[in-house]
């Protein structure tokens, strides 16, 4: 048993590193996914924040109203400036 015991430190040492890795691996892969997640979220509200910027400049072409700003967003020159400009990036 002796000899046995002087192997212990080493292989508990081994076996720690790889344990280490191992979790280390785990976390890297969970963050990667957590953080693609977060990324498609803010992808597919962005495309909602256009699609409902496009209905408002809709609804407010309908009811010629275009020309001055709704109280709840500041002022801009043209909102069709603004959509052209996304258009093209």
């Amino acid at each position: 048993m002796d000899g046995h015991d002087t192997d212990d430190p080493k292989q508990s040492t081994a076996d720690m590193t790889v344990f280490v890795q191992n979790l280390l691996q785990q976390m890297q892969s969970r963050f990667q996914t957590m953080s693609e997640s977060i990324i498609t979220k803010i992808d597919e509200m962005g495309g909602r924040i256009d699609e409902l910027e496009q209905s408002i400049n809709e609804l407010r072409a309908e009811m010629g109203v275009e020309g001055s700003p709704s109280p709840s967003v500041p002022s801009q020159p043209k909102p069709e400036s603004k959509s052209a400009a996304d258009d093209s990036v």
